[in-house]
């Protein structure tokens, strides 16, 4: 399971990563920089995402951007960009043989972009946020939504893309100055996977980012506790189904309770024959599917659950999420179930080997925050959990006062989920 990585720093600051796999026939690059909407005010929320798209509109060294893309294209390229809450990223695969194609054009678009055809791109942008709200205006994406009910005046709570008032009104000036701000050499790191060689990489990450500024690294405030739960919100949709998100609040990734609630959330939704499938639909049919997750920041973590079903099964569907988590708080999961989790875990990081896009996401995308524990690390942490382990997780963070529900679908069927999220009977201490 052993995979080498490299992590260097240039003498400018940026950090540089490289994970060599020469087994396969192919690479991917990626740059990272700790930028992301929970660095944003109200007043230019959305620059961070606004500044990704300008980024494709050309650069000094690539002023045509469809020559930009194709000279990348032409390599077995595909360039791409991603804003989160907490950082962005951008890449494109490329063939190994061509790997400096690939870091030429990401060097020169995010350190001396151009910036042009602003209104043009503010249109784009503000057409992509549409599918974010209804014919009114008013936001039903559960993300957005949870994050507002969550975070409240905290910046983690605003939109990655904006509000249709702040991109209305951002400014060149505005994109300009967010621009000098993050994306400076102690912010950034440089990442390369697959049949690349560490060598190689330095030096074209020296000469293709020589332009970046200096600068150190953001941090971050973390959110002040609000109110305890159970808290519920629902937005009216006239939608066939109902949209529901169960947040609950954990811990982040270097957490010492993370690796037994990885190992939780497997047990809870990692196939068909997991329990929150097993339960939810396949046993009881109250939806068509059900989800778990666990989103991590460098300072917590949302173990979320999404589904979504007829208005008036929604409080059915709750009910039996909430019975199914309070089964774990109440008796230890048997040593197959426990054993089934582990050994997907271990396979899961055997197939990782095998893509350079997870390959840089874990070790250079960590990098912005902490270095990455390798791959045997993190299977010792997971393979030590016992039963008793995830029994303590569970009672820890699937409680009534640290629960979450938002919802968004038709009024009927909604006074009946908010009385079984304000009794939340299963989860109660």
């Amino acid at each position: 399971m052993t995979v080498s990585c490299f992590r260097d720093v240039l003498p400018s600051g940026l950090r540089v990563v490289t994970i060599p796999t020469p087994h396969l026939h192919s690479a991917l690059i990626s740059a990272y920089v700790r930028a992301g909407s929970r660095h944003e005010q109200p007043a230019n929320n959305g620059v961070g995402h606004f500044l990704e798209h300008m980024f494709f509109r050309g650069s000094h060294s690539f002023p045509d951007s469809v020559k930009m893309n194709a000279v990348v294209e032409e390599a077995g390229g595909n360039l791409n960009g991603v804003t989160t809450r907490d950082h962005g990223y951008y890449f494109t695969p490329i063939h190994p043989q061509m790997l400096e194609v690939g870091i030429a054009v990401l060097g020169d678009m995010l350190t001396q972009p151009l910036l042009c055809e602003m209104e043009v791109e503010r249109q784009i942008i503000l057409e992509e946020m549409l599918d974010e709200v209804d014919e009114k205006g008013r936001d039903i994406d559960l993300d957005n939504l949870s994050k507002m009910e969550l975070f409240g005046a905290h910046p983690l709570a605003l939109k990655i893309a904006g509000t249709v008032s702040s991109v209305s009104s951002l400014t060149e000036r505005q994109l300009r100055a967010h621009h000098q701000r993050h994306y400076v050499s102690g912010n950034m790191v440089l990442a390369a996977a697959g049949k690349v060689n560490r060598d190689e990489v330095l030096a074209l990450a020296k000469k293709h980012f020589g332009h970046l500024r200096p600068g150190g690294s953001n941090s971050e405030r973390a959110p002040a506790p609000r109110r305890s739960g159970p808290r519920f919100r629902f937005v009216r949709h006239e939608e066939a189904q109902t949209g529901i998100r169960i947040n609950l609040l954990t811990v982040p990734e270097h957490h010492p309770d993370f690796p037994a609630l990885h190992l939780v959330r497997r047990v809870l939704d990692d196939g068909l024959s997991s329990r929150l499938p097993f339960n939810v639909v396949e046993k009881r049919g109250l939806a068509y599917s059900v989800h778990a997750a666990i989103e991590t920041f460098d300072d917590l973590g949302i173990f979320e659950i999404d589904a979504a079903c007829a208005p008036e099964k929604t409080a059915s569907l709750f009910a039996e999420v909430c019975r199914t988590l309070a089964e774990l708080k109440a008796e230890p999961i048997s040593e197959d179930e426990l054993e089934r989790a582990k050994r997907r875990h271990r396979i899961h990081l055997e197939f990782t080997r095998d893509s350079p896009g997870e390959l840089v996401g874990w070790f250079g995308g960590t990098e912005l925050f902490r270095p990455a524990e390798s791959f045997e690390e993190r299977a010792r942490k997971v393979e030590a959990q016992s039963a008793a382990d995830l029994q303590r997780v569970a009672a820890r963070y699937f409680r009534a006062r640290n629960l979450s529900v938002v919802a968004v679908g038709q009024q009927r069927g909604s006074k009946a989920l908010r009385n079984a999220v304000s009794a939340a009977t299963a989860l109660r201490d």
